[in-house]
């Protein structure tokens, strides 16, 4: 099986359904941002479930009050997603809020260069808290394969790490599995290539090879 997730973020629905379904042998799942929810409605989540058949990632990365995680949760969910990426900065009740309804992927640090300003910092409160509540999983950046060892190193067997950042951000996706990750993300990479196909192919392979 592929550790492979598509990073759709783009905004047409027709553009985001073919690139979905021509990729979608090469995946283990596709996630969706506010671009495409944005550009497209909450439906596009139920149409990628019916095109692929692979779970779908809401990557909203909540961050409110539990009552306010609760109601957007409640819809996502039930547009169809199987996942959907929270802030963790906001405390475990907001968390447990949208964990209620579904399964969630807590932010303990994220790919680009301004994470190291702040969110470094509480990485390590972060991975307290997943191995807390153990959610399915965490992001680590595929950016700096060192933090994907080190979160890696410090969370409880079974919670899984997704590391997004591969492609147009610098990351590697073969050392980002090497580090730890068992599952990386790209986007751009794929989306914006000549042949998504092909270029999710490539990027499966290299990932299975370092599984």
């Amino acid at each position: 099986m592929s550790g492979l997730i598509l990073a759709l973020d783009v905004y047409d629905r027709d553009r985001a359904l073919e690139i979905a379904e021509s990729t979608a042998d090469y995946l283990w799942a596709v996630k969706v941002n506010w671009p495409l929810i944005i550009g497209s409605g909450l439906k596009i989540i139920t149409e990628l479930k019916q095109i692929t058949g692979l779970p779908v990632i809401a990557d909203l990365k909540l961050a409110d009050i539990p009552n306010t995680n609760r109601l957007i949760a409640g819809e996502v969910f039930g547009a169809g997603a199987d996942y959907i990426i929270a802030h963790g900065f906001v405390g475990r009740d907001s968390v447990k809020a949208v964990m209620e309804l579904g399964e969630a992927i807590i932010v303990v640090e994220m790919s680009h260069p301004g994470a190291e300003e702040f969110i470094q910092a509480a990485t390590d409160r972060l991975i307290e808290m997943a191995n807390e509540l153990e959610p399915f999983g965490v992001i680590a950046p595929a950016t700096r394969p060192e933090r994907v060892s080190y979160i890696r190193s410090k969370l409880k067997p079974g919670i899984k790490v997704i590391a997004p950042g591969v492609g147009a951000q610098g990351g590697k996706a073969g050392e980002a599995i090497k580090a730890g990750a068992d599952y990386v993300v790209v986007g751009r990479a794929i989306y914006e290539s000549e042949n998504p196909r092909e270029a999710a192919r490539r990027l499966s392979e290299e990932v299975e090879a370092w599984s």
